[in-house]
């Protein structure tokens, strides 16, 4: 069983950074990617960023290149989302995610390939 646990969120002003860090046990860390998501009030889950096995690999949503970063310490077990210029329409619960190594594909976008999800932190971005 894989155990994601999210920390980092918090009440920022519009334009302010952060960096949400998803701490992963359980399984083997380097042998799937993992992915980071947000859900706004009212609103479906969305793809954010991801990175793949071994980090030489990364995607952005539109809505957040260039302004968000992913990366991930394989000796730590750790996925960082570093987040700069927040928006308030950054303002969601985000959540990291990995799949199951069984799969045969992944579509790090996609929610629907991702087994394992955290408890999520909260990003509120005040404008």
């Amino acid at each position: 069983q894989v155990l994601l646990v999210e920390s980092g969120g918090g009440l920022v002003q519009a334009g302010a950074s952060l960096t949400l860090s998803c701490t992963v046990s359980g399984g083997t860390f380097s042998d799937y990617p993992v992915g980071w998501f947000r859900q706004a009030p009212g609103k479906e889950r969305e793809f954010v960023a991801g990175i793949s096995w071994v980090g030489d690999s990364t995607y952005y949503a539109e809505t957040v290149k260039g302004r968000f970063t992913i990366s991930r310490d394989n000796v730590q077990n750790t996925v960082y989302l570093q987040m700069k210029l927040l928006k308030a329409e950054d303002t969601a619960v985000y959540y990291c995610a990995a799949p199951d190594t069984a799969r045969s594909e992944v579509e790090i976008t996609s929610p629907s390939s991702f087994d394992f999800w955290g408890q999520g932190t909260q990003v509120t971005v005040s404008s």
